[in-house]
């Protein structure tokens, strides 16, 4: 359901769709892609660490994006959403690599 909403946060700010639910699923996804995937890394820490360093991590990828937006001038709603799940994205597969999924690292250290 949480997956959803985000989901749905992320598409009404591409569609660029004027409702009253983007003022509320667009910060929720976010908020919370960011700290989903880094707090995913620390999944075996203890809780309260991985929700901490979760929201630490969300409000910094946020605040930094949004000042590196101004200072260029290129501000736009869409960049931002598409730049924080690119981010997410990249944070969830260095997670799978970390982690030792089998099949990522089968070839490597084979000495």
């Amino acid at each position: 359901m949480f997956a959803l909403a985000c989901a749905a946060g992320a598409a009404l700010a591409l569609a660029d769709v004027e409702t009253p639910l983007r003022m509320i699923l667009t910060p929720l996804y976010l908020l919370a892609v960011p700290g989903v995937a880094a707090g995913g890394l620390l999944r075996d820490r203890d809780p309260l660490t991985a929700i901490s360093v979760g929201v630490a991590t969300s409000l910094l990828a946020n605040v930094l994006l949004a000042t590196a937006m101004l200072i260029f001038g290129a501000w736009s709603p869409r960049a931002g959403v598409v730049t924080i799940a690119v981010l997410g994205g990249f944070i969830y597969v260095l997670g799978l690599l970390y982690r030792g999924n089998g099949s990522l690292l089968a070839g490597q250290g084979g000495g």
